[in-house]
């Protein structure tokens, strides 16, 4: 006899294992199903954000960052490095230690919350009095049933045709995140998130970049200011971004990938790269999970179909994250997560996607929440700004690290902040004060008249602020 839940979660990334545990804590018996393995064929609980996402690229840009410092920073701080070595096989083995802590981390969690685990790939089966049966293929077969599913089963990396991944001389974020000897020169087609992190990792470890980007502007989602600062500093590190390209074909030999192209003046351009890494975007992953069986609708897309509370065409079966509209962001899929566990109990789960916050870990990092600029102005919505740079910042000045600035958008009848953008040192730390003002409505006086501690990065924050009513104190 197939054992029962109250919820069963397919898919164990950021969404799932966060919904499955709110779900516990509400008091259901709950289940998640993940088939991620590690390199011993055991359970790595995490998704891509853990396993070949977020995790992994964050430790390599910590790890690349510091060797970049010690070879071009230290000496201003007079410390004297000689030397100096890439063991990029330690570099890629902490890179996987940082990972497995995580996976070990989240199957505690899992324990902890007395949810119980199955290692294998989770399909629907068949609708069941009652509820739904879920199949699990993995070591082992089994069947479950379940009265609420919630389905957080992730994207996978946009292939594009003609440039399969083969993980070796095209790569994906996974392959990107393992390349076993710094490649002489990488290319990169892409320059969203994944691209310019990769890009920026391998830069720093000596590879010769080329950016290959088929949209005429750069980081287009970003507020247009702190994106042309953004392409200034990249450029100046090194990084060669080419905009307005469009791809033609693309061919393998023994060691190397030819990319033919025409830049943005119409030229035919041809580039040899030891490696290729294409992030041109996800695609959800629903495959496998059998939708048929039970009639849950896919969009033209392959998006799982949901309503604003993240509900399908099917009772009591839900889907969060990757797998459904909305940004591709491991946090929003942990928000929509909790969400609907306390929908599930009847509570009122809350998803704002006006505050959630975006980052590009790059250096410097880049960070936002709400409207940008031309979104308001394309919007008619009258507004004020206000930056600061941290060229300004004591504190910045004391790292050593004065690139970019802090720009607050208010409204301006209301003084209401609608949109904080960040490039600059710890941005994706200093976005959550912004995050928690727009929460609370907050207005970019409050802001300014918070006392912030002396010397930090986050007077930055407040000095923008203030230049929104034209009163900057340091600038």
């Amino acid at each position: 006899m197939s054992k029962s839940f109250d919820v069963v979660v397919i898919g164990g990334g950021p969404g799932g294992y966060i919904a499955a545990i709110r779900a516990a804590q509400l008091g259901f018996s709950t289940a998640c199903i993940d088939e991620w393995k590690n390199d011993k064929g055991g359970p790595a609980p995490g998704g891509t954000c853990t396993n070949v996402g977020c995790i992994p690229s964050k430790a390599l840009l910590q790890s690349s960052e510091h060797y970049d410092h010690a070879g071009h920073a230290f000496a201003e701080h007079g410390i004297e490095v000689k030397g100096l070595s890439l063991n990029l096989a330690q570099m890629l083995k902490r890179k996987d230690t940082v990972v497995k802590q995580n996976n070990d981390g989240i199957l505690f969690l899992l324990k902890k919350n007395k949810i119980s685990f199955f290692h294998g790939r989770g399909a629907f089966a068949k609708t069941v009095d009652g509820g739904y049966e879920i199949s699990v293929t993995g070591a082992t077969a089994e069947s479950i049933t379940a009265k609420h599913v919630i389905i957080a089963t992730g994207s996978n990396a946009r292939i594009l045709p003609g440039a399969e991944f083969d993980e070796q001389l095209i790569l994906s974020n996974t392959g990107a995140l393992a390349i076993p000897s710094v490649p002489k020169k990488l290319g990169v087609i892409g320059a969203g998130v994944i691209g310019l992190e990769m890009g920026s990792v391998w830069r720093r470890l000596g590879a010769e970049v080329t950016v290959l980007e088929g949209l005429p502007t750069f980081l287009g989602a970003v507020d247009e200011q702190i994106a042309k600062e953004a392409h200034k500093l990249m450029t100046k590190q090194g990084l060669d971004i080419k905009l307005g390209v469009k791809i033609g074909a693309i061919t393998k030999s023994k060691n190397a990938v030819t990319v033919n192209y025409t830049d943005a003046q119409g030229t035919a351009q041809v580039g040899v790269f030891d490696k290729l890494i294409v992030s041109i975007g996800r695609v959800p992953n629903t495959i496998g999970l059998n939708v048929e069986a039970v009639g849950l609708q896919l969009d033209e897309r392959g998006f799982i179909n949901v309503d604003g509370d993240c509900k399908t065409n099917l009772a009591n079966v839900w889907a969060v994250g990757d797998v459904v509209r909305g940004p591709m962001l491991a946090h929003k899929a942990e928000e929509e997560g909790v969400a609907v566990a306390e929908r599930i109990a009847g509570q009122h789960g809350h998803v704002n996607f006006n505050t959630i916050p975006w980052v590009i870990y790059t250096s410097p990092e880049i960070a936002w929440v709400g409207k940008t600029e031309q979104q308001l102005k394309a919007e008619g919505v009258a507004y004020k700004a206000g930056s600061f740079p941290f060229m300004a910042n004591g504190r910045a000045r004391a790292l050593g690290d004065t690139s970019g600035m802090v720009k607050f958008l208010a409204d301006a009848k209301s003084d209401e902040i609608l949109g904080v953008h960040i490039i600059g040192p710890m941005a994706s730390e200093l976005i959550a004060e912004a995050v928690v003002a727009m929460e609370f409505r907050a207005s970019a006086e409050d802001i300014a008249r918070i006392c912030h501690a002396h010397p930090s990065l986050s007077e930055a924050t407040k000095e923008a602020a203030l230049a929104v009513d034209k009163r900057t104190l340091n600038f």
